[in-house]
Order: C-alpha cells, then structure tokens, then sequence
C-alpha cells in the first residue's frame, strides 16, 4: 500500500511508535523556530539543561512580535534574544527582518524536512512540503537539545482541490471554505493534506496562506506536495538546492477526504468571534467598516500586497476608515518599495507599519470601540485586536482592498466592475531580492564559549515545581464554556506581551478578558481547578497559558475535550489535564465547589470526587506512558533532570 505525504516524511523521522492513528509516536525534528514572545521563555528552559549547542540541523530565533517598544523591557528581551542565539549556534534573525513564518518560507523551509516552532502558526511551512508542526516552547527546547518530539500519530484528511480561482478569489477563501466546512475542531488529531489538479494552479505563497490557518482547524498541521512549483520558488530564492520532490503515492490511503471545487469558489469572509464562523462576502453587503489591516503571517507576502496596490492605485481610500499595511518581510517591504508599488499603497491613504505581526496580536493598530475591522489575518477571537468590542471580520486581500475603498464590507467582483480595475496579473519573481544581511549567523563553538546572556531587569528566573503529590483538593477557581482559547487565558497586546520574560508579573493576568478577579482569588485560596467546556485551549501555541496558572497554583483541567498544543502545555509543566466522560458530567460541578483527585489512579479509572455534592464523577485522560511520567515529575524539566541522573 502507498503512503501519502505526511506519512512518508513521518516515516523518515520515526524513532518510536508505529503510523497508526492515535498511537503515540516520537520523531526527530531537523529545525526549530522561535519568535521573541514565546523565545525568552524557551531559551531560559533551554540554559537549564546544560547544554553547549543546540542539536538540530537549524535552528532560528526571529523577533517579530514584540517590537512595539514603549518601555525598556521588549528592547531588553531582544538583546537577551540575540546573546542567547550567538552562545548556544542559532541563527538570528533582528527586528525589521520580517514575520518569522514569511521569512522562514523564504529563507529557510526546506521540503520533507520537520519543523517544531513555538508559534501555532509553523504549519505555513507546510505550503514548502515541510512537516511543520506548531508547539509549546517547553517541547522546542527539547528539540533544541536534541530529543525526539512525541504525539499521537495524526489522521490524515485528503482535501482534493479541482478546478481552478475566479478572478477575485484567491488562496484566503480557500481555507475559509475549509473552515466552514470542517470547523475550529474539525481538524484536531489530524493533519490536513492538499491533492488534486487545482494544486498545480497555487503559488507557494497562496499554499502557505492556507497551511498557516490551518492551525485554526485545530489540526496537528497542514502540508502540500512539493512540486515544480516549490522548486521555481527555491530557485528564485537562490536556494534550490533545498529542494526535492515530495507527492503522495498513487495508491495512497486517508482517513478522511474532502473535495473543493475551486471554479465554485468565491469571495468568503470569516464573521465575529471564530474563524470558522464564514459566510460568502456578498451576503454582509453594506457593513460599514472603520479600519482595514492587510498583512500578518497569513496574507502579507509580495503577491499579496501587489494585487492590494493594483486595486487601489490612483484611488483613495473611503472617508471615516484607516488602512494599515504591514508587508511580511525585509524582503517583501524591498521590492515593492523598488517596483512602485509602496508608492501606490501610500498615494492612496495607506499607513505603512514595520515587518512585524503588528495588529494581528493586538499590538498596535487598534480598532475604534464598536468599530468594525476588516482584516486579512488568522484570527479573530473577541478582544484580540486590542478593543474588546470591536468586531474583526477575516478575508482576502482583494476583499480587503475593495472595504477599504467602498468604507464597507464588499464583493471585490462587484467593486472592480464598479470601479473599473482590471484583474491583477501577478507573476511570481523570477528572482527574490535576497539580502540576508539582518540574519545574525552562528559562530563557531569556540567563538561562541565566552558569549555573555544579556538579562534585563525584566527576565525573571524560571519558577521550578514540585512533583505531583498523591492527592490534589482544592476548589473550582473558573468554569468556562466551549472554545476557550489562549487569548482568554493568558491575553496578548501591547501592555501584556512584554511580560513574557516574567512569570510572576505575567500571571497576574491569568484570565483577564474573563474574570480579572481570577489571580487574587487563585493566590488566596492556595490554587485549585478549572473546569472546561470542549475545545479548550484553541490557539496561540504561548505556554504561558499554563505556565502562569501552574505559578497560581492550578493543579488541574478538567474539561469535555482540549486543543492539541495547550493540552501539551498542561502536560509539560505539570497540570493535570482530565478530561469528563459525558455533558451531563461537566454539569455537576460549578464554580466554587471543594473537589479531590487521587493521582495514583493515573494508569487506570479514575474518579473525580466532588466533595461539595458529595458525588464522584468518572474522568478520564489521553496520556501515555511517558506522559505520565513527566506529570510525576512536576513537567518535563524536572522529568528532564531525573532522567540525567
């Protein structure tokens, strides 16, 4: 029988567990990623261990997150950033350079090759063929020094795309379609595999618009053949070299196929406040929209912002709205300087931002209250844009630029007609403007011993926790509903992100956006539990959504079902993550009731009891062997020390 992609690269990097789906596995990774939000901590994790030089094959530091710098912390955090990368062999790439996961396709992807990145969003990779897989930091530093990365062997959804865009439709409405279809849980467990003809008509930078927000299905990743196409891309990179063909076998089996008409296709627009909650465009005529951002890891690369500048060359933007603009890399940003079309997106009223991820987490660029944003990102969770009623609408670039035209929400087919603007012909480079002269290379190991670690007085040292105990009691701090993400837990912004270097100055917004009474009563009562709906813990793969609860003494998780990364997060610093056996379970216990837990249950059935009701309540947990043991160990760097022992 065949393989299919994923389970060829899998196949090439197993070192434990058989490819069978939901068995745990374990697999070598070639290259890591960082960005300086989810970094500080990783590289604190990492100086821990003891370790000389990182292990990998590459391994990339970016800062793009926080580089909004209103204080000294963020430009602290970035020197710490950078001494780290120069002792221990990383590259590093410095403020200005461009979004980690737009710099990375260009620079450093490599097709059939893993990828571990402290950013949900590392499956962009996969649009390069790469098995790119978005993690906790804890689970980046261990790959970092050298240990396999474990998880449940994926499923595999053949989404068949036939057909070939319209005019007016591109790549963003693509994975729209796939979430509407498949939803913000559709693809938990599972990585999602691009096939069929309509594959040949994508660029490698509309595949990676699409790999990018399949983080957003919850799945494990997303990956797309590696083809003439990946190889025209490389080439003009200057790194063909990199590249290898890489294509399902004729004979390939899935778990699960999807077909898209791509000829049916149109312009799709994703409503407040999930990214699966879409519609087509044509439906929301008439929204009066207040501000447009066009940029992001998602919809930010020279294609992009070229049809965004041929829309709107020789025009104005509408009265009563701003548009930012934020191209995706140093790269991107030089090119279209060079060509003219920079010129263009500022004639016409646009508000150049730095190649960063900007407004996408809420730094900087915030809507008006009550306004309506309309945006080409990936997310668009309440309050995430840094107005907490604001309403963010996702789309397409040539949705975007037609909002930003009309002042609101408007089919770009019916605009350009309208309007008369031809349809942008935009062809791939035939050569990228490659200037890596903001990369910071390694030196080598003799040069890079005597390195110094800059440390701000931001940088706290790394809480350590103790090892489970037998019995955990404590009262239920929080009972959330369905889909909770990590915004909700740890929220990012301007005023939040900068703390990532500091636990205890973090945690005090542990659920901030949700009850902001939360640490104080966490801290007063000793720690104690959260109950959850399903879905918990969708997201942002930041392992401060369970690092600062662990630090407010959050024993455990009990939820109907969890997101991937975050129930991984749990598990490294030693949360337990349990999981209800039905509905009617999840609605015996409320908010303030005395629970109990005998942890040495863990290997077979276990009872919650709920002491303020008197009852006892089966749950259950997905952890496997090795899990188990990491959670005795209090998470994985005490498990990591016992095991050096």
């Amino acid at each position: 029988m065949g393989l299919n992609i994923t389970q060829k690269i899998l196949k090439s990097h197993l070192v434990e567990g058989e490819l069978i789906p939901g068995e745990k596995i374990a697999i070598t990774i070639d290259q890591t990623l960082t960005q300086d939000a989810t970094g500080t901590m990783a590289y604190l994790e990492f100086e821990t261990l003891g370790i000389d030089r990182v292990r990998t094959k590459l391994s990339v530091s970016y800062v793009d997150h926080n580089t909004l710098q209103t204080d000294f912390m963020n430009a602290d955090d970035h020197l710490y950033l950078q001494s780290v990368a120069e002792k221990y062999g990383i590259h590093y790439s410095r403020p200005g350079n461009g979004i980690c996961h737009q710099v990375h396709l260009e620079r450093f992807g490599v097709p059939g090759q893993t990828l571990l990145g402290s950013d949900s969003h590392t499956p962009t990779q996969g649009g390069l063929g790469m098995l790119a897989i978005g993690a906790g930091g804890l689970d980046v530093t261990m790959a970092m020094a050298g240990q396999p990365f474990n998880l449940n062997c994926p499923k595999v959804v053949n989404v068949v795309l036939t057909g070939k865009l319209q005019p007016w439709v591109s790549a963003k409405d693509i994975i729209l379609e796939v979430l509407r279809k498949l939803t913000v849980k559709g693809g938990v467990g599972k990585v999602i595999e691009y096939t069929g003809p309509g594959v040949n008509s994508l660029s490698v930078t509309d595949r990676a618009t699409i790999t990018n927000m399949g983080a957003e299905l919850g799945a494990t990743t997303s990956v797309f053949p590696s083809d003439k196409k990946t190889q025209e891309f490389l080439k003009a990179q200057g790194r063909e070299k990199s590249w290898v063909e890489l294509k399902a076998d004729p004979d390939a089996t899935y778990q699960e196929t999807l077909t898209i008409n791509l000829d049916k296709l149109e312009p799709l627009v994703a409503q407040p406040h999930m990214p699966d909650n879409v519609t087509e465009v044509k439906k929301l005529k008439g929204t009066k929209v207040t501000q447009v951002a066009i940029g992001s890891c998602t919809n930010s690369s020279f294609r992009d912002l070229m049809v965004v500048s041929k829309m709107l060359k020789g025009k104005t933007i509408k009265e009563g709205l701003s548009l930012f603009i934020s191209p995706g890399s140093k790269q991107v940003y030089q090119m279209i300087s060079e060509n003219g079309a920079l010129t263009s997106l500022i004639n016409a009223g646009a508000r150049i931002l730095e190649s960063a991820c900007g407004p996408c987490i809420g730094m900087g660029a915030a809507p008006n209250s009550a306004g309506v944003t309309v945006r080409t990102f990936n997310r668009n969770f309440k309050g995430r844009s840094g107005t907490a009623d604001a309403g963010s609408y996702l789309v397409s670039p040539e949705t975007a630029a037609a909002a930003a035209l009309t002042g609101e929400i408007s089919d770009p087919r019916q605009v350009a007609k309208k309007l008369k603007i031809a349809v942008p012909k935009i062809a791939m480079p035939k050569k990228f403007a490659v200037n890596d002269n903001m990369i910071i290379f390694p030196k080598s190991p003799a040069k890079s011993k005597g390195v110094e670690i800059i440390r701000g007085p931001n940088i706290a040292p790394l809480p350590s926790f103790p090892k489970l105990p037998t019995t955990l009691t404590g009262k239920v701090l929080l009972k959330t509903g369905d889909n909770i993400t990590t915004d909700d837990i740890m929220p990012a912004g301007a005023k939040i992100l900068p703390l990532r270097s500091n636990v205890p100055a973090i945690s005090e917004y542990v659920f901030a956006s949700v009850d902001k009474t939360f640490p104080k009563r966490a801290k007063e009562t000793g720690g104690g539990f959260i109950i959850g709906g399903s879905n918990y813990g969708q997201g942002s793969s930041r392992e401060h959504a369970a690092i600062a609860p662990k630090y407010l003494g959050v024993k455990a998780v009990i939820v109907k079902s969890f997101a991937r990364i975050h129930m991984a997060n749990l598990i490294n610093f030693g949360i337990l993550p349990l999981i209800f056996a039905s509905e009617a379970d999840y609605a015996k216990v409320d908010q303030g009731d005395e629970l109990e837990i005998n942890t040495s249950q863990l290997g077979g059935e276990m009872k919650l009891v709920n002491k303020t009701k008197g009852i006892e309540i089966p749950v259950s947990h997905s952890m496997g062997a090795r899990d188990i043991d990491v959670m005795k160990a209090g998470g994985t760097l005490g498990y990591a020390t016992q095991a050096a022992k």
